[in-house]
């Protein structure tokens, strides 16, 4: 059974006095069926679960009135087994996208309080226009992710306690003994194979078979794609795909910046742009905006007119490169696409964080692959592939551009000073 850092954040919303309803947000197969069902089962006398993908008819449920004793009358008449014990029962919709009036219907369940709602969708194929009344103030939200590196590290029977141990170096800044360190790095590694898909990573702990992981995650591809074919509209369904195949084409290029003419020569932003956005609303991708300037707020310097992208899971994009990537990576390999797969892995890593992705270019002479605001500066952050390899644009930058802190991450140990530390690519669930 895997463990997921967002079983405590149920919890913490179950214990609320007053609470909301809870929308559980996430691209498809991250595992939020399977850990609400699980939480669902564990934490309540009674529960009844909808999932309007799998049974369309349900939603005529909410075709009528929406206040809740009617909606009382029609889920025990149309589902099976149903149980509405007031203040003892918890309500379960699954794949709410598929039904945009029980959305509004999360507004009076709200108001009402006689049950505990949650539910869940992947935000593919929503359709704004045809949700009669949003429920703003009455919804909570949380974001799930495929799982992140610690979880990724439970999963493979590393103790927690052996994480607070690495916690404590770098908090200290001292090197990490090199045996806990080569093989945090083999299981840093593996993340990057694997990535944090569930159904990949149970496979993963059970076999080790990176062939197995593999075809699970071309499976998952075929699914997507096969998503955007079901949810996107008209045109949107070429284009969408188009650009879900072209990230690779991205990341392979020394600038890396998103260009769509990589997509088709002389497309525009006008054609295309709709198509990412699509994209990241379905939790596929995430965006990474360049600044105008390398200063704090990052968000006033960032331009929305050039951004990188990168896959929310490492693992699907090694999965769009070829089958013999995976054991390249593993033995270091990687030629042209090293460097692109281990910042697409720090990008996931920090955006699981909370942080939002942000870059510095100038002149193609200097590109810092990513800025956070850290320890409340504006620091600079590269990625490299070797443990030795020479940084120019960290060295300008600090030198003539008035940012005065910079972080390495590589298969280095940690060292440096206060203006420039060096960590290990592990430690970046830290930051």
């Amino acid at each position: 059974m895997l463990k997921r850092k967002i079983e405590r954040e149920l919890m913490d919303w179950k214990e609320k006095h007053d609470k909301k309803c809870l929308l559980v947000k996430g691209a498809r197969q991250v595992g939020k069926t399977y850990i609400i069902d699980k939480f669902a089962r564990e934490n309540y006398k009674y529960y009844t679960y909808i999932n309007f993908d799998e049974n369309p008819a349900y939603q005529t449920i909410f075709d009528g009135d929406l206040d809740v004793d009617t909606l009382i009358k029609q889920i025990s008449l149309r589902v099976r087994g149903a149980e509405l014990e007031p203040h003892e029962t918890i309500l379960f919709l699954d794949e709410i996208q598929n039904c945009p009036r029980a959305r509004t219907a999360l507004k009076f369940l709200a108001i009402d309080g006689r049950f505990d709602v949650v539910a869940s969708g992947s935000m593919l194929g929503i359709h704004y226009k045809e949700v009669p009344s949003y429920p703003v103030g009455y919804v909570d939200y949380l974001e799930m992710y495929s799982m992140d590196f610690e979880e990724f590290l439970w999963a493979n029977d590393v103790r927690e306690e052996s994480i607070e141990d690495i916690r404590e170096y770098f908090g200290k800044r001292s090197p990490v003994p090199e045996a806990m360190h080569q093989r945090m790095l083999e299981l840093f590694r593996e993340y990057i194979v694997v990535g944090g898909m569930p159904r990949v990573v149970q496979e993963f702990v059970n076999s080790h078979n990176f062939a197995k992981v593999y075809q699970i995650q071309k499976g998952i591809l075929t699914d997507y794609t096969d998503d955007i074919a079901k949810y996107a509209e008209g045109a949107e369904k070429t284009k969408a795909r188009a650009c879900f195949l072209s990230i690779p084409k991205h990341l392979a290029k020394d600038y890396k910046k998103f260009r769509y003419s990589l997509v088709e020569p002389k497309a525009t932003n006008r054609k295309y742009g709709g198509s990412l956005m699509w994209l990241y609303d379905a939790g596929i991708i995430n965006f990474c905006y360049n600044l105008s300037e390398p200063a704090l707020p990052l968000e006033a310097n960032a331009r929305s007119d050039a951004f990188k992208v990168y896959m929310r899971d490492t693992g699907l994009l090694m999965a769009m490169l070829d089958e013999g990537a995976a054991e390249d990576i593993i033995d270091g390999n990687l030629g042209i696409y090293k460097g692109a797969v281990y910042e697409n892995i720090i990008a996931d890593i920090l955006a699981k964080n909370g942080k939002k992705l942000y870059y510095y270019e100038k002149n193609s002479q200097i590109e810092i692959d990513f800025f956070i605001r850290y320890q409340k500066t504006a620091t600079a952050v590269e990625v490299k592939s070797a443990e030795k390899a020479a940084s120019k644009s960290m060295t300008a930058i600090i030198k003539n551009y008035g940012v005065k802190h910079g972080i390495k991450l590589s298969t280095q140990n940690v060292s440096g000073n206060e203006t420039v530390e060096t960590f290990p690519l592990y430690m970046a669930m830290f930051l």
